[in-house]
C-alpha cells in the first residue's frame, strides 16, 4: 500500500480555523442582533443559525467519510484510511453537537426535549452508528483489518444518511422540513450562509489536522520507529547476518 507520510505544514488548516472563528463571530453576530424575531417561535428559532448549518455540515462530512472509505478499498491508499477515521470523528463530534442544538430547540416549542419521530430516530441511528465504527478502530489492532472492516462498515453506515436527509419528506415528521435558502425568509440568509461557510472550514481545519494524526499513527504501526530500526540492525550485524 502506499505510504502515509503526511509532513506538510498545518498552517492552512489553522487558517481555516482561524476563517471559520471569524465567520462564525460576524454571522452570530447578524443571527442575533441583526436578523428579525421569528413570528411564530420567537428568539428560540435563532438557534437555527447554528443548528442548520452543523446538520449541513455534519452529513457533508459523513459523505466525505463515504468517499474515503470507497477509494480506500479500491486504491488501497493509506491516506483515505487516515482521512476517513479523521471524517468520522469530527462528523459525530458534529452529529452531536446536532442532537444537543435539537432539544435546546425542541423544548420551547415541543414541550420535550426528545420525540421519536422519523427524522430524530434516523439522526439517533447515525451518531451511534458511526461512534460503533470508532469503537470499532479502537479495538482492531491490526491495521489492514482495522482499515478495511471499518471502510465497509462505513459504507453500510452511510445508507442512513440519505435517510436523514429525506425523512421529513418521506414521513408526516414533528420535525419541520429542511432550512434551506429556498424555504428561510430573506433577511435570515445571510447569517445562516455566513454560519455554514463557517461551519465548512472549522470542518476542513478540524478534519486536515485530525488526518495528520491519524498518518502519524499508522506509520508507527505500519514501520517501527526509527530507534528499534537500529537495534535491530544492530542484533542482525552482531549475529554475522544480513539484514
Amino acid at each position: 500500500m502506499a505510504s502515509t507520510t503526511n509532513e506538510k505544514r498545518p498552517l492552512l488548516a489553522y487558517g481555516l480555523i482561524g476563517l471559520a472563528v471569524v465567520l462564525f463571530t460576524i454571522g452570530s453576530y447578524i443571527g442575533l442582533a441583526v436578523a428579525p424575531r421569528e413570528h411564530f417561535m420567537g428568539e428560540v428559532q435563532r438557534i437555527m443559525y447554528v443548528h442548520v448549518p452543523t446538520a449541513w455540515i455534519g452529513m457533508l462530512t459523513l459523505t466525505f467519510a463515504f468517499v474515503c472509505a470507497l477509494l480506500f478499498l479500491f486504491k488501497h491508499d493509506w491516506k483515505w484510511d487516515s482521512r476517513l477515521e479523521a471524517a468520522i470523528e469530527v462528523g459525530v463530534l458534529l452529529c452531536f453537537l446536532l442532537c444537543v442544538q435539537g432539544a435546546i430547540w425542541a423544548k420551547p416549542t415541543w414541550g420535550v426535549w426528545w420525540d421519536w419521530d422519523p427524522r430524530l430516530t434516523a439522526v439517533a441511528v447515525m451518531l451511534f452508528a458511526f461512534i460503533g465504527i470508532l469503537a470499532l478502530r479502537h479495538f482492531v489492532e491490526e491495521p489492514v483489518r482495522r482499515a478495511t472492516w471499518s471502510a465497509v462498515a462505513t459504507i453500510i453506515a452511510f445508507a442512513d444518511v440519505p435517510i436523514v436527509y429525506y425523512s421529513v419528506k418521506w414521513w408526516n415528521s414533528l420535525h419541520q422540513v429542511q432550512s434551506t435558502p429556498e424555504t428561510v425568509d430573506g433577511p435570515m440568509i445571510t447569517p445562516l450562509r455566513i454560519n455554514a461557510f463557517a461551519m465548512l472550514f472549522l470542518m476542513m481545519g478540524l478534519v486536515s489536522l485530525r488526518t495528520r494524526l491519524a498518518a502519524r499513527r499508522l506509520e508507527n504501526e505500519i514501520a517501527p520507529p526509527l530507534p528499534e530500526r537500529e537495534r535491530s540492525d544492530d542484533r542482525i550485524a552482531a549475529a554475522g547476518g544480513e539484514a
